[in-house]
């Protein structure tokens, strides 16, 4: 992990941005104290419980509004 003062990375931003994509943090100080990293994007894996809702709300939506189900009217949907 390399540090750079914040002049440094505001002057060298390309550069600086093409080293995070490249996969390496580089921590970015002010007055000599870390104030942020500067990392490369890495998604975020869904946790189980978010899988689970998502599978839940795809079949409700497979299985649809099922019959009887009673129509809003237009100002019953924008109601707030």
């Amino acid at each position: 992990m390399r540090t750079v003062s914040a002049r440094e990375a505001n002057q060298q931003f390309a550069r600086i941005l093409g080293e995070a994509a490249a996969g390496e943090e580089i921590v970015i100080t002010r007055r000599g104290k870390p104030v942020a990293v500067l990392a490369p994007y890495r998604p975020q894996a869904l946790m189980p419980e978010q899988r689970a809702a998502i599978a839940r709300v795809v079949e409700m939506m497979r299985r649809g509004i099922g019959r009887g189900a009673r129509r809003f009217t237009r100002d019953e949907i924008y109601e707030l």
